[in-house]
């Protein structure tokens, strides 16, 4: 073979696969940006119920066009307690059946429009100003570059066809003896999980089947094998990680494992129904001014990676909670987990943005509910005095966790803000980074005005009726303004602005209602200086605290 043959094939092979992986890339990218919203109420929409369980893993990983993607994000899940190992098991097995959709787009075999689609929505993405038509050309561009990848490995594969040298190497992976099926499959895995994506695996090898390189049985035993290659992607995303994200890992490759033990003494009658179903046989060859086609095989291929799967899923599906009792005695909890985490956040998440955003969500929610406790406690003390030291040491305790929670969704917006995401999304990301600020900032107050209250004690000092009545009439009506804000970040709502800003006045007429009539009592009468000072800082805490509920109601509105 020339040399000059041999650089072209590589050229377009390579080439050919690079244009495929970046194309998948943008199409999970486009479609993250436009359904961002719908894979949103897909994960939260997973309960302990199996079935929801694996709809939602089937829509996911057919949504952002991976399930490397999915079981990642699933095992980070895992790893910070968002989800239990059944709920993992249940979208895992769903995801599998998701990752079948790329072949079928595949099926299409539109490769020769692969070029104009990339150059029409290419345009469309470099020029568009709106966010959506944006995003939505990036998807469309991405499946242009991934027909017009296929397309080219095809076309680097096609002179392969006529190198005796290179036909002879499928002879010895041929399937038709057991020995030589497990070869294949093994070599599938392999494949796999050195290109770490079975899209684009299946997408090589239909393309050299197309080609007549090789056979409609030794690709799909090919892409038997490529099933559980993909599982390496999990594996090592669980490196680090949690007994329970190891688990959902280990249980990933045990699903496909176990479907491959079952599929290869049924390999004969599993390619028999094919044909069957297709109502066309695979290895039909179709000749156009003398250049063979198989038009069919690639049909053939997607239909048995998807047999395979639903299988493999129904299979598995009755059995979700024994394999997950299974699992937790194989792989024990370790007696130290490691640094313990505030939040249910997870590197792993990254992969899918807008998963992140939505848990960054859930987490400031969970900051604002301790806030309230915080609150409570802090009205405990002011009421019934220096005895509740459950709560003064509750309140310092809390302070510190929302110190360490603010830091660590801090870390994962700022990586969220700088990644290529629609507007809207970059907007909802900073205003969660505000607000995670802003209650941090509460809770130092809250815990600055239980310090001035402990000052006092340590000096024999405490407020009267009088002084107690209207700081707890303060911090009742501040309480009440900061639920209003919560729950709207709750309940994804918006606050009503006017009412927001009259409140917020009130609470300042309040303030300097209290100011005043402490001045006066200076006036009439002498106080111990301490205590006219801690009286004045705990009124300006409260100020404070009300200035920070108003940020956070600004961020949630989006005003300033």
């Amino acid at each position: 073979m020339e040399s000059s043959l041999i650089i072209s094939i590589i050229f377009k092979v390579i080439g050919g696969l690079a244009i495929f992986l970046l194309g998948m890339n943008y199409m999970s990218a486009g479609i993250q940006a436009v359904a961002g919203s719908k894979l949103r109420q897909l994960i939260s929409a997973v309960t302990n119920n199996r079935l929801m369980a694996v709809g939602v893993g089937f829509s996911v990983t057919a949504l952002i066009q991976s399930s490397s993607a999915t079981s990642v994000m699933v095992v980070g899940f895992v790893n910070s307690g968002v989800m239990t190992l059944v709920q993992a098991i249940g979208v895992i097995l769903g995801a599998d059946i998701g990752t079948t959709v790329t072949g079928w787009i595949l099926v299409l075999n539109i490769g020769e429009f692969g070029l104009p689609i990339i150059g029409v929505f290419g345009i469309i993405y470099l020029f568009s100003r709106k966010d959506n038509t944006r995003y939505l050309a990036m998807m469309l561009m991405g499946i242009g570059m991934v027909f017009f990848g296929l397309e080219l490995m095809k076309l680097g594969f096609k002179p392969l066809k006529d190198v005796e040298a290179f036909l002879n190497l499928f002879l010895v992976y041929k399937p038709d003896t057991f020995s030589g099926l497990i070869a294949c499959a093994m070599t599938g895995a392999l494949i796999t999980g050195i290109v770490q994506s079975s899209s684009a695996s299946v997408g090589i090898v239909m393309g050299m089947a197309s080609t007549g390189i090789m056979t409609f049985d030794t690709s799909v035993a090919l892409v038997m094998g490529m099933n559980v290659g993909t599982t390496v992607t999990a594996l090592l995303a669980s490196l680090g990680a949690s007994a329970n994200a190891k688990r959902a890992a280990y249980a990933h490759t045990l699903i496909k494992v176990i479907g491959l033990v079952w599929v290869l003494p049924l390999f004969p009658f599993f390619l028999k129904v094919i044909p069957v179903i297709m109502g066309q046989d695979p290895n039909t060859i179709r000749i156009v001014n003398g250049v063979e086609s198989f038009p069919f095989i690639i049909q053939g291929i997607a239909i048995a990676h998807t047999m395979f799967n639903v299988i493999n899923v129904i299979l598995h599906f009755p059995f979700v909670n024994h394999l997950a009792r299974f699992l937790e005695k194989i792989a024990p909890d370790s007696p130290a987990e490691g640094h313990i985490k505030f939040t249910k956040l997870d590197i792993r998440m990254l992969s899918t943005p807008v998963i992140v955003i939505e848990q960054a969500r859930r987490e400031i929610i969970n900051m604002g509910n301790i806030v309230i406790e915080m609150m409570e406690d802090l009205k405990c003390v002011i009421i019934e005095g220096f005895d509740n030291e459950k709560s003064i040491k509750s309140v310092f305790k809390k302070e510190e966790d929302l110190d360490i929670m603010q830091k660590e969704i801090s870390t994962f917006l700022v990586d969220i803000i700088s990644m290529d995401l629609p507007h809207n999304q970059i907007i909802e990301a900073q205003g969660q980074l505000r607000i995670a600020d802003e209650y941090e900032s509460m809770s130092d107050y809250i815990a600055n005005i239980m310090k001035l209250l402990l000052k006092l004690r340590d000096n024999s000092l405490k407020l009267n009726e009088e002084k107690k009545k209207e700081i707890t009439e303060l911090h009742d009506h501040i309480t009440e303004y900061f639920k209003l804000i919560n729950n709207s970040i709750k309940y994804n709502t918006k606050p009503d602005i006017s009412y927001v800003y009259s409140e917020g006045k009130s609470i300042t007429h309040h303030f300097r209602e209290l100011r005043t009539k402490h001045l006066q009592r200076l006036s009439a009468k002498k106080v111990d200086p301490l205590m006219s000072v801690s009286y004045m800082n705990m009124l300006n805490g409260y100020r404070r605290i009300r200035d920070h509920i108003l940020n956070v109601a600004e961020a949630v509105i989006g005003d300033k």
